[in-house]
């Protein structure tokens, strides 16, 4: 288990043979596409930044490790990061295109059933490396995960699979705050801290956070703040956490919840109709 192929290699065996990856639809398909995987050092000095910036109730890898395994801490250099993207099928795209207010069932299917998937798959990858002799764990489903007040972003976990995402090279931040991928912007994330010696993935934007979004490259598009109901996304300000949490909670989720009978906080109108839907505009590459 000490290559990046075998690593990934765990991760879509998981993706393709699990039953939870599924929109629990007659026509038996599945949550995500295919899943991508990034590397990170636990000793990268952007998830020091990443903490100074939003708090410091954000976990660093080391941190988190040691967490799970308090009696046998590891050095920073010694962990990675495994981050990986589960990109919305084209299905559950082409139909969320359509609608300019509510989420579709299977955007909402992915949002409940899908992160039921990947709650498992992060257990799953942190196990079997465990297993294998590499201890690890996924930070996300650490029994004090939660959420706290960023005085600069208002309400932030104490573990970002987006920053995350980030460090390990997979993506950068756009206007929406949502990060634009080489699969796009309609993704989800999902990661593992292992003490484990893993190639590196290249971050090719290097410490760039906007690198990849056109408004903050080229002061072009702004699609994003277009396709959000709640005016909750402008280029003058970006991204309104606190609009865009009160429209969720308050609207997306209980229709949701009454018409297609799943939880969570679905919405998700910004991640398609756009440039940046499935790929980095050709123009940033």
């Amino acid at each position: 288990m000490d290559s990046v192929i075998q690593v990934e290699r765990v991760i879509c065996d998981f993706w393709a043979s699990a039953s939870s990856n599924s929109l629990h639809l007659v026509s038996g398909e599945k949550a995500w596409a295919e899943p991508h995987v990034a590397i990170a050092r636990g000793d990268d000095p952007l998830f020091l930044q990443n903490k100074e910036m939003i708090g410091p109730f954000l976990w660093t890898p080391e941190e988190a490790y040691t967490i799970a395994y308090p009696d046998a801490p590891a050095p920073a250099s010694e962990l990675r990061v495994i981050s990986y993207v589960l990109p919305q099928t084209p299905e559950t795209r082409a139909d969320q295109r359509l609608e300019k207010v509510m989420p579709t069932q299977r955007w909402a299917r992915s949002r409940f059933h899908g992160e039921e998937f990947n709650c498992d798959l992060r257990l799953h990858l942190a196990e079997t490396l465990t297993a294998a002799g590499y201890p690890s764990v996924a930070p996300e489903r650490l029994p004090n995960f939660g959420y706290q007040q960023s005085k600069r972003f208002g309400l932030a976990s104490n573990w970002s699979e987006r920053h995350a995402a980030f460090v390990a090279g997979h993506g950068t931040f756009s206007l929406s705050d949502a990060m634009i991928t080489r699969w796009g912007k309609a993704v989800r994330f999902g990661s593992v801290v292992s003490r484990i010696d893993l190639q590196v993935t290249e971050r090719v934007y290097g410490n760039n956070h906007h690198a990849w979004c056109l408004w903050y490259a080229k002061g072009t598009c702004g699609a994003c703040a277009k396709r959000c109901p709640a005016d909750a996304i402008t280029t003058s300000e970006g991204h309104d956490k606190q609009a865009c949490f009160t429209y969720i909670r308050e609207t997306t989720a209980p229709y949701a919840t009454k018409t297609y009978g799943t939880g969570a906080t679905p919405c998700g109108l910004c991640q398609v109709k756009i440039p940046c839907e499935a790929q980095v505009p050709p123009a940033l590459l």
